[in-house]
């Protein structure tokens, strides 16, 4: 164990933490990538908690070279300033929370399986790698399976009023015709329209392809009402009434989205993080089906009837301790 020596050197016996009041005794190693058994060895002792050189090592290693600095002017200040300036204050901490046994209160056991149940999670993350693992054949499958999500033809934005017959469509195309504006469509739309759906907005169908498919979801419009809004430019009232059917429409083009069509190699990093994230979901879904599979033996939903849910102002009730 000789040739230990040269790479750990016992710096300091004792750091004091005159702040809170007492002293805690520390022995801290300065070590240039101490062997596996030395991992083990005790850095410093706090009350009945411990730090070893393992522990030490793998929460001070991920901190980069510039933060590692903050703590001292050299490699063993800095090591010496982190397990005082962070690390035993922690373990201070710890020992106050025990001493006041702040674990068994129902918030803090709430936040503690919240943090166990994170750190479950970003640890399957971790084993996924990032979205720079999907494979470029992962990538072009999706693109081929979902082109209408980066393929989309023109789209007229159209404002329409449906009217029961033709006379009464003529009707309220004429009053818009004498003031073309939109309040004056709006008004109209919302007193003479027969679509329930779009008479509160204008009469609005939303950004309409030439067959008739709107981007506003469950909408679909008779592809006539299209074609007819293709003959007038953006901004413009169609001078004639388009029959729908049995009823009739007026229609006021308001504006165009061009067609749009992206390559893969544009679309690439955006298709690996919707596959990274359905990847994440499978994984997350697949450990939590083994965990209940393996560990739920009871569950009594009936008991369930017997919580007695408080109002929405008795949190004011709740006592302190138990809210914090």
């Amino acid at each position: 164990m000789e040739h230990l020596a040269s790479l750990f050197s016992l710096a300091y016996r004792y750091a004091y933490m005159r702040q809170l009041g007492f002293a805690v005794a520390v022995a801290v190693f300065l070590w240039n990538g101490p062997l596996p058994a030395e991992r083990a060895h005790v850095v410093c002792a706090v009350g009945g908690r411990s730090l070893t050189v393992g522990e030490v090592e793998d929460r001070w290693s991920p901190l980069p070279a510039f933060q590692q600095a903050l703590f001292g002017a050299t490699p063993a200040a800095a090591r010496l300033g982190f397990v005082n300036d962070v690390l035993v204050p922690e373990l201070l901490y710890a020992a106050e929370a025990d001493a006041r046994s702040l674990s068994r209160r129902p918030a803090a056991v709430f936040e503690l399986q919240r943090a166990r149940s994170s750190a479950t999670l970003r640890a399957v993350r971790q084993r996924l790698g990032g979205p720079e693992t999907i494979l470029a054949a992962d990538v072009q499958r999706y693109y081929d399976e979902h082109a209408s999500l980066f393929h989309a033809p023109e789209r007229v934005a159209l404002w329409r009023i449906l009217c029961p017959s033709r006379q009464e469509a003529m009707d309220v195309l004429e009053q818009v015709q004498r003031a073309p504006v939109p309040k004056t469509f709006t008004d109209l739309a919302r007193e003479r329209s027969m679509d329930k759906a779009t008479h509160l907005r204008s009469g609005s169908l939303g950004f309409v392809a030439l067959d008739g498919t709107s981007n506003q979801p469950g909408l679909h419009v008779d592809p006539a009402v299209v074609r007819a809004a293709l003959t007038v430019k953006d901004g413009e009232l169609v001078p004639r009434v388009i029959a729908e059917g049995e009823r009739f429409a007026v229609v006021w083009r308001r504006g165009t989205v061009a067609a749009t069509h992206r390559t893969v190699d544009a679309s690439a990093a955006q298709i690996r993080s919707t596959l990274w994230k359905q990847r994440v979901e499978g994984a997350e879904k697949a450990l939590l089906d083994a965990l209940r599979a393996s560990k739920v033996t009871e569950v009594h939903a009936e008991l369930l009837d017997n919580l007695v849910l408080p109002g929405p102002d008795a949190a004011i009730l709740v006592p302190e301790v138990i809210r914090r």
